[in-house]
């Protein structure tokens, strides 16, 4: 069993390697309204500007040296401005 402290830890070093969103391969998003790690989860908010983007097909987080972290591909319609959550569970899995 790994301890709830290491899965902090992992949780910590995903925080400090997560630089930017970046929207559908060329909107970038380097400003949160809130970064932080709670227990074994990184919890991102970010505000999609609707004036800017009007349909969300991918979500990348990459690092400082543009690395891809995650990626997903989505279907988010924005009409208006809108504030995202996005999170990172970091957890054992058995079996």
């Amino acid at each position: 069993m790994i301890s709830e402290q290491f899965l902090h830890e992992i949780a910590e070093y995903v925080d400090e390697r997560v630089a930017e969103v970046v929207l559908n391969g060329s909107y970038e998003i380097t400003e949160f309204e809130t970064k932080a790690v709670t227990d074994n989860t990184l919890a991102m908010r970010y505000v999609i500007p609707a004036s800017e983007v009007s349909l969300v097909t991918k979500i990348e987080l990459k690092s400082v040296q543009n690395e891809v972290i995650t990626s997903n591909d989505v279907n988010v319609p924005i009409s208006s401005d809108t504030l995202m959550l996005q999170t990172i569970t970091v957890k054992e899995v058995t079996g």
